[in-house]
């Protein structure tokens, strides 16, 4: 079937299309994200609270697998589809624009359980989900688009590639045989991050995301990969790399090869601690304070338990890479002006954090970053500056995140493309005041660059109510814990 236009008039939604986009700004709602934990109907309530909050725009990740019966991709239910038309209609009831996304579709997602078969290499796979994208341009042929979007799929990885542009030239033309003018918005490619200049001629929007740097945002999150071994965060922050590079790794610049240095000096005995995140076969570790060494030791990997949390064997190495995660200290002497971390023999190892405690002060901590072939950065400590006692040449903050994840899609909007910020925020287990810093930054971007933005999620661990979050007080809103802080930010912006 069709849904009727509703009749209400939505004067407050600007006009969009994939050339230029407004700048919406809005939440995420879950509601059919998942099949087993998240699949009821949509709340007017929320579709009323966001818009007397002063937002205009939800996007609604859906799961395929909620309208469709038994797993059978072409038996359709239609209960949950009138529940997504009833979102739809809310929508233009409460002048909020509508999103609707494929978050897992026929053949690809980002979330558990995998799919079955492989939407960008598999033919009767692509012929399905252009079959269901089909489906929802016949359902809502006549919407205007300053209602309605179609968002095609959430987050292809960049190893999609050219098969990702030929899928989303396929579901285009699917959705334009049953509804010529319907605004259709693409994720850019590695995971929303990078812009594909291949869809300029069909236009068609493009969405980003505002997840970076990820430690900060998904600070332990339990679903993340090694997100148990995340750094406490703090914003803005230096930037420092902390992996070290054994002499006989001749394939690398002299630069590689240099030790972590950290440029006191240390008027007083210094208690430090680092740690130790990962070792490749063999790693001696000699730490050195102005020339005399105040740490050594031998991290040989294998298979089995041993100092370190897990053993991993790299087939394409034929060689351990182990995660220790593990503090290890030295004492740094009273009126040490260098101390210097190195790797004298074997492989390679990565350092993940660096803290600093004299006597009497609290323990300064320096979280580094992972990147492999980054040289070590140096470093300086200066415990008077309680602000930022350490100093690095670059430092992660507002400019960092434009010229990092906005100026690309900056220049994509010059190109003609309509650009929005699909997911973004910070999980509740963020440091709320960090959470608020990071935020501040990447509104105060977006809003520069005139790119709107949909906050990942309304109600929940990302979101302005029912967190759940430890360091905040919250209000009361209808029954909501509701984050005041966070809402004021948005709010202005």
């Amino acid at each position: 079937g069709q849904v009727a236009v509703s009749q209400v008039p939505a004067p407050t939604l600007p006009d969009a299309s994939g050339e230029d986009l407004p700048r919406w700004r809005g939440f995420n709602l879950l509601d059919k994200f998942h099949l087993d934990w998240s699949n009821g109907p949509f709340h007017e309530e929320d579709f009323r609270l966001i818009h007397e909050l002063g937002f205009n725009f939800v996007r609604l990740p859906l799961d395929y697998r909620v309208w469709i019966n038994d797993g059978a991709w072409n038996r359709i239910n239609d209960e949950s589809l009138r529940q997504i038309d009833q979102a739809v209609r809310w929508g233009q009831q409460y002048s909020i624009h509508v999103c609707l996304n494929f978050h897992r579709a026929p053949g690809y997602t980002v979330a558990a359980p995998k799919e079955s078969t492989d939407l960008w290499t598999d033919e009767a796979t692509q012929q399905v989900c252009a079959k269901h994208w089909a489906m929802f341009a016949k359902r809502y042929r006549g919407i205007p688009n300053r209602n309605l979007s179609f968002n095609l799929f959430n987050e292809p990885p960049d190893e999609a590639g050219d098969a990702f542009i030929s899928v989303t030239e396929r579901m285009v033309s699917a959705i334009r045989e049953r509804d010529p003018d319907r605004l259709i918005i693409s994720d850019g490619l590695s995971w929303g991050q990078k812009p594909v200049e291949a869809f300029t001629p069909l236009k068609i929007a493009q969405a980003t995301r505002g997840y970076a740097p990820f430690d900060i945002t998904h600070y332990g999150a339990s679903w993340v990969e090694g997100a148990d071994r995340f750094a406490v965060p703090s914003w803005p922050r230096p930037i420092a790399h902390g992996t070290l590079y054994a002499p006989a790794k001749s394939d690398l610049s002299p630069q590689h090869l240099m030790p972590l240095r950290i440029q006191g000096p240390f008027a007083d005995a210094t208690q430090m601690r680092f740690k130790v995140d990962s070792v490749s076969t063999k790693a001696i570790l000699v730490v050195q304070a102005d020339g005399k060494s105040i740490f050594e030791k031998d991290f040989t990997t294998g298979p089995g338990s041993g100092e370190w949390k897990s053993a991993h064997f790299r087939r394409e190495w034929n060689t351990y890479q182990n995660i220790y995660d593990r503090d290890y200290d030295a004492v740094i002497p009273a009126g040490t002006k260098l101390v210097e971390l190195k790797v004298t023999d074997g492989d390679w190892m990565s350092i993940s954090e660096i803290a600093l405690t004299t006597r009497g002060s609290r323990e300064h901590q320096l979280s580094l970053s992972l990147d492999w072939g980054q040289p070590p950065t140096g470093i300086r400590y200066d415990p008077s500056n309680t602000q930022s006692p350490f100093q690095t040449p670059q430092s992660q903050d507002r400019d960092w995140l434009w010229e990092t994840t906005v100026l690309p899609w900056v220049n994509a909007k010059k190109r003609g493309m309509g650009v929005i910020v699909g997911e973004f925020g910070c999980y509740r287990q963020t440091p709320h005041a960090v959470t608020l810093a990071w935020m501040e930054d990447c509104l105060e971007n977006w809003q520069r660059a005139d790119i709107g933005w949909a906050l990942w999620n309304f109600r929940g661990d990302f979101g302005v109510l029912d967190s759940q979050r430890s360091d905040v007080e919250y209000e009361d809103l209808n029954g909501h814990q509701l984050d005041r802080k966070m809402l004021d930010l948005l709010q202005r912006y």
